[in-house]
């Protein structure tokens, strides 16, 4: 895929890459705890549950949507409307960074009474706004990468670019991450989680930051079917 960082700079898609999940941001209108929030119904589906976890800061966390309206719980809708009995649990913390999703990774894990059929991880857009050395976003990414592969729970990698502010250099060094660590690790990867809000400022909300509902729902339709894939099939 081919991101267009000219675009970046022309919209306010631009200030969410470079701030999502900011840690100094104003209160959440809804607050909720992870995998606390309240759903909507869900459709009738068959089969073993399969249990996922969403591991990521507020564009996981639902930031300024009403409860039940997060990128995970959206998600378990759409999976569930494909007959597929999933269950998220919400893992997203707003303001957190790859190092605070490394810390809570096992107590997040071992929380679930079986190992979650899959991981998915948006995590890294904090240590960019923070100029966190890119080095280190990397380092926690693998750590929490490969305690999962030994724990043998696949993982679908929601990747990152930096902001345009942050230089050349920066970008050289952060936007590789995700895929290397992809093909390291054999996770698989959505290589820029929030491409399809790019020259759609009518989806973000009035901070120019998070996404509305309807760009929840945008990002949950252009990533429903590798999510899809990356699960177990039916025996």
């Amino acid at each position: 895929m081919k991101w267009n960082r000219a675009a970046l700079v022309a919209t306010p898609v631009a200030l969410a890459l470079a701030l999502s999940g900011c840690g100094n941001e104003a209160p959440q209108p809804q607050a909720s705890a992870p995998g606390a929030e309240a759903e909507p119904p869900l459709p009738p589906v068959m089969g073993d549950e399969l249990r996922i976890v969403a591991l990521g800061d507020s564009l996981f966390a639902g930031y300024g949507l009403e409860p039940g309206q997060s990128y995970p719980t959206r998600l378990e809708t759409a999976l569930r409307a494909r007959g597929i009995n999933a269950r998220i649990m919400n893992a997203g913390v707003s303001g957190d960074t790859t190092a605070g999703g490394l810390q809570r990774l096992d107590f997040a894990l071992n929380s679930l009474p079986r190992p979650p059929v899959l991981v998915i991880v948006s995590l890294g857009g904090n240590d960019m706004l923070r100029g966190l050395p890119p080095e280190q976003t990397r380092a926690n990414l693998d750590a929490i990468l490969s305690k999962l592969k030994a724990r043998k729970v696949p993982v679908l990698l929601l990747g990152m670019l930096a902001a345009p502010n942050m230089g050349k250099d920066y970008a050289q060094a952060f936007d590789p991450i995700y895929p290397a660590l992809a093909k390291q690790h054999g996770a698989g990867l959505v290589p820029f989680f929030l491409q399809p809000l790019i020259g759609r400022p009518d989806l973000i909300q009035a901070d120019h930051i998070h996404p509305t509902l309807a760009g929840i729902d945008l990002l949950v339709g252009s990533t429903v079917d590798q999510v899809s894939k990356a699960l177990p099939k039916a025996k």
